[in-house]
């Protein structure tokens, strides 16, 4: 099942991507794909739903963050050996958490914008994962029971923030954190 949101920026509705590439319109069956909608009993009705029952959305919507209200964004750096070894970084030995703020959240299509006095602006594609309830102090055995789905992401930072001498100038997560800085793929 393949969740989405679209619509104009700031008034996305739910959908749902059938098999022939269609969007249909989940509206009558929840209000947005939120923590609501993605909690397993939610989740558990949209499946047994039959998309080819469900409004047709005519012409090619603008699609949305694959989300709403997103209450955080939990990312971790240097996650791969390569990306420690490009960045000249030891290889972490333990996972380097960070923020980002969730104004970074975009659709896919969308414009990014890129940071004022950017220099070295990259991106990375990264796996999404979407937490569809409550989730503290998870043991390891029970995580995926949180886990509502998955997302393709494009995660752009401005390289030149994370080096050390600008890292007086402010925190960490402003490197990624920009508004627009994370679209979904």
């Amino acid at each position: 099942m393949k969740l989405l949101r679209y619509g104009p920026a700031g008034q996305e509705k739910p959908g749902l991507l059938d098999r022939d590439g269609n969007v249909r319109d989940l509206s009558g069956a929840v209000r947005d794909i939120d923590g609501e909608a993605l909690a397993p009993a939610s989740l558990d009705r949209l499946r047994r739903l039959d998309p080819a029952s469900l409004p047709l959305v005519p012409g090619t919507p603008r699609l949305g963050p694959c989300v709403g209200k997103v209450s955080k964004i939990v990312a971790i750096g240097l996650n791969y050996r390569l990306h420690a070894q490009e960045a000249g970084a030891a290889i972490p030995t333990e996972p380097i958490f960070f923020m980002k703020a969730t104004s970074s959240i975009c659709g896919p299509n969308d414009d990014v914008i890129i940071p004022k006095n950017s220099q070295k602006t990259d991106y990375e594609v990264e796996l999404g994962i979407v937490i569809g309830n409550l989730a503290r102090h998870v043991a390891q055995a029970d995580a995926r029971k949180h886990v509502a789905g998955y997302c393709v992401v494009n995660d752009v930072s401005e390289r030149e923030f994370q080096i050390p001498a600008s890292w007086r100038s402010g925190p960490r997560s402003t490197a990624s954190g920009a508004r627009t800085a994370t679209p979904p793929t």
